[in-house]
């Protein structure tokens, strides 16, 4: 069952202290979970360097891509995954689909349970289309994983795994673990209102100790987005007011680690000293109005480029999760600059990262 070359210790001892059924949010992830994704993928990653890419670890296995909404890097890398994993995968297309005739959602994902798919990954403009889902699968009494591909403006738990891998395996290719981030200033910027990226890079970059800036116009990044973080208030967090140079700033305090969260209505103090910058696709099809001057006007104010990456430190790196605005959100040129940009290492990281989620998920059953 285990790929030739790969430590039985990497899947092993991974799915002995692996229990979540279903990936929705990275919220409630510990600081073991984040490490057993890291190093998984890890080993997942030198399979995918051999000649031979694919294992036999799901094999038997029925994957469904239910995807609602458009997408390419996260549908094709789940698909690639699950592929690599040797799992058969059903691809769901709403345009060909029941769902026209008057299909509900729920019933669509009881039909893929029927023709014996094991996990569903869901992607949706809707935020908690997954978690109803998954709901279903547990009030049916089935054991289907429900891993979250994007929610309206909830979550994208994959897209922050694989960023934190990317990341991670730049500081330590060999051992990728969350404490390499411990006090690292990592600046997120763009469209954070509307971005389930920002929301699950919150939640895992906070978690491994370093500072997170988020920065962005004050109509992309208002004051009342602090509401976001105070949803777990009742699950042990504590939120506090601090003053410093920041427009605002917070401090969440989990009873077992602090995260720190800082927000910035201006680029240079979340850029100062910055060791990384994640940059924000301007989110268009979900602004239901016009919170922007204009696209150039943005660039002026909130675009990565050389010029501004001197506020930061000198080997700083830049992310973004794509498809890219290239002049918008980070400069044409900048973004193909490997002594900088990590968006290549981001599609890469993907694959392993997902193979590792679906292991993960999917290892019971085998």
């Amino acid at each position: 069952m285990y790929a030739e070359g790969v430590p039985f210790s990497a899947f092993g001892m991974a799915t002995s202290i692996w229990t979540r059924h279903h990936i929705l949010s990275l919220a409630d992830f510990t600081p073991l979970e984040y490490d057993t994704v890291l190093q998984t993928a890890s080993s997942f990653r030198e399979v995918l360097s051999r000649r031979t890419k694919k294992v036999p670890t799901l094999q038997g296995q029925v994957v469904a891509n239910l995807f609602f909404e458009s997408s390419t890097r996260t549908r094709s890398s789940f698909e690639l995954a699950a592929k690599r994993l040797s799992a058969d995968t059903l691809n769901f297309t709403p345009g060909t689909s029941s769902l026209s005739k008057g299909e509900t959602i729920l019933d669509t994902a009881k039909t893929y349970l029927a023709m014996g798919t094991d996990m569903m990954v869901i992607r949706h403009r809707e935020a908690g289309v997954p978690q109803a889902i998954a709901n279903e699968m547990d009030r049916l009494g089935v054991r289907v994983g429900v891993l979250n591909a994007g929610d309206g403006q909830h979550e994208h738990p994959s897209q922050a795994l694989l960023d934190l891998f990317t990341i991670c395996t730049l500081l330590d290719p060999a051992y990728p673990r969350l404490d390499l981030l411990k006090d690292k200033k990592i600046a997120i910027v763009g469209d954070i209102l509307h971005s389930r990226v920002a929301r699950s890079n919150i939640w895992s970059l906070t978690a491994s100790g370093a500072e997170v800036h988020l920065a962005g116009p004050p109509t992309l990044l208002p004051q009342l987005f602090a509401n976001f973080v105070k949803e777990k208030k009742d699950k042990g967090f504590k939120i506090k007011n601090k003053s410093d140079e920041s427009d605002s700033a917070f401090i969440l305090s989990p009873l077992s680690f602090q995260r720190k969260l800082f927000l910035h209505w201006s680029l240079a103090p979340a850029l100062k000293d910055a060791d990384f910058v994640m940059t924000l696709r301007l989110q268009k099809e979900r602004m239901t109005s016009h919170l922007l001057p204009s696209l150039r006007e943005y660039h002026q104010q909130f675009g990565i480029t050389r010029d501004r990456l001197k506020l930061c430190k000198p080997e700083v790196k830049v992310l973004h999760p794509g498809p890219v605005n290239r002049g918008v959100e980070i400069s044409s040129d900048l973004m193909d600059d490997p002594q900088f940009s990590l968006i290549s290492q981001q599609v890469t990281s993907g694959v392993a990262v997902r193979m590792a989620l679906l292991y993960l998920m999917g290892s019971g059953k085998n």
